[in-house]
């Protein structure tokens, strides 16, 4: 047993109210009993007195610096109760209509009918609980960008009433694909089972709690992710690739794709985009969702987009067409929004010419030198990569997003990115990059991480005007 993790109780109504998500079919079946848990037991990561410690933000290359006004939720241990995993089960065995792979089925800004909302903090538990005979997750820091600059500027936003938004994407690993494809050779097959990998995915996600969620390789969207995350206070969309190649696994659960979440009470919806991304003027297999979205709050509004390019060496051709069909639809998406809309035009908001701010999040299974990287660096949309200011310079991607093991050998690589408009936002702190050590000598996936490529997160905030820099024309 591994003293980092802790076991907790879990909302015990969580199973009725993601059941009545599905409809009258999964509502007859008969209730969960209600179980007893062993009593918590505390772990390291934890004060004296038991509660969760906030973790450090620090300032790279420069001593420690804690940052109390940062609401981080620590890492966690992990496991998860019996009930959930019951709920879990239920909801595996639930038919999926025909209509549920409608992409415009998921878009209602409603919540679903009759449902509650869970408490995270029990969730996290839960899922604690489950997962207290696994290692921990590599423990990763909230940090502040590399460049001074950008810490100077994080600091002025701290003085802002408006917190920051915290933006995550991951390649979470479709199952059938990490069982049935890919052939992680370090990986035992044990420590893909879904019935605890699942609870990994949803630890990760639930220890930093986004606003704005973007996954890639989704394939149990309908029975796991939607139906919990719902529960949670997210509402999502789905959109899976015309071929998935996870239909060629025995016992797949359906086609993956990709999700898109966002915190209802953060953000409405004002406008969703499917799109089947083109090569060359020939539609191909990989996808994108783009939402418009506005914050209740301040009324700013916000395009995000998530998309999965092709994989594999030999393609970059074909990704960067992808990449150049996927900036051509946003520029229309952007200039269209900010041009129907007068709000938009307010600081932050962009304009009539400039478009809609813009967070796009991916694996685009390509690394800085290719095309396609090229390609979003210098669009005329303004973006930039986050992830480049955890370097010293500001202008050097992580070594590694992805690092596995395969038959044809051993692949350490950046393919994951989180652009953003770099005129409208600033980033404000990121995620840090687990160490090789952290990462173990198997590499990923492994018993301690459930997928072969890593999360990435940042917070951002809009620019005040006097921030924004000037545009040349």
């Amino acid at each position: 047993m591994y003293p980092a993790r802790r076991c907790s109780f879990f909302h015990r109504d969580l199973a009725a109210f993601c059941l009545s998500s599905l409809g009258p079919a999964a509502k007859k079946q008969p209730p969960p009993k209600k179980l007893s848990l062993p009593a918590p037991r505390h772990c390291h990561t934890g004060g004296e007195d038991g509660r969760r410690c906030k973790p450090q933000v620090k300032s790279r290359g420069s001593s420690p610096a804690s940052v109390s006004s940062i609401p981080v939720c620590l890492m966690g241990s992990s496991s998860s109760s019996r009930l959930f995993g019951t709920l879990a089960q239920t909801l595996n065995s639930a038919p999926l209509a025909q209509q549920d792979y409608d992409p415009e089925h998921q878009d209602s800004d409603q919540d679903p009918e009759g449902l509650e909302q869970a408490d995270p903090d029990q969730l996290l538990k839960e899922c604690e609980e489950i997962l207290q005979n696994r290692p921990a997750r590599p423990h990763r820091d909230l940090v502040y960008p590399a460049d001074p600059k950008h810490q100077h500027q994080y600091r002025n936003n701290e003085q802002q009433q408006t917190p920051s938004i915290r933006v995550m994407t991951w390649n979470i690993l479709a199952q059938a694909l990490g069982e049935g494809k890919d052939g992680f050779v370090q990986c035992p097959l044990d420590a893909l089972n879904w019935a605890e990998r699942k609870y990994l995915i949803l630890e990760e996600i639930l220890t930093y709690r986004p606003d704005i969620l973007c996954l890639q390789e989704v394939d149990h969207y309908y029975d796991t992710f939607q139906p919990i995350l719902a529960s949670l206070g997210y509402h999502s969309t789905f959109l899976p690739k015309p071929w998935s190649p996870c239909l060629d696994v025995a016992s797949n659960n359906g086609p993956d794709g990709c999700a898109l979440f966002y915190r209802r009470a953060r953000f409405s919806l004002l406008h969703t985009s499917h799109l089947r991304l083109s090569a060359m003027m020939l539609p191909t297999n990989q996808v994108a969702i783009v939402q418009t979205l506005r914050c209740r709050e301040t009324g700013q509004r916000l395009c995000v987009a998530v998309t999965h390019l092709k994989a594999r060496s030999g393609w970059e051709r074909l990704r960067g067409a992808q990449g150049a069909d996927l900036l051509q639809s946003l520029k229309a998406i952007t200039s269209r929004a900010a041009g129907s809309d007068p709000v938009s035009r307010g600081p932050g908001g962009g304009s009539g010419t400039e478009g809609v701010p813009l967070i796009v999040c991916g694996d685009f299974n390509a690394e800085p030198t290719e095309d396609v990287y090229r390609r979003f660096m210098s669009s005329p949309l303004g973006l930039d990569s986050a992830y480049k200011l955890l370097s010293a310079d500001g202008q050097t991607e992580p070594a590694y997003t992805t690092w596995k093991i395969r038959p044809s050998g051993e692949s350490c690589c950046t393919l994951d990115y989180i652009w953003y408009s770099h005129g409208a936002f600033t980033v404000d702190t990121l995620l840090d990059i687990p160490t090789e050590e952290q990462i173990g000598p198997d590499r990923l996936p492994s018993y301690h991480y459930p997928s072969d490529h890593l999360s990435l997160l940042c917070d951002v905030s809009f620019r005040e005007p006097r921030d924004q820099p000037h545009r040349l024309m």
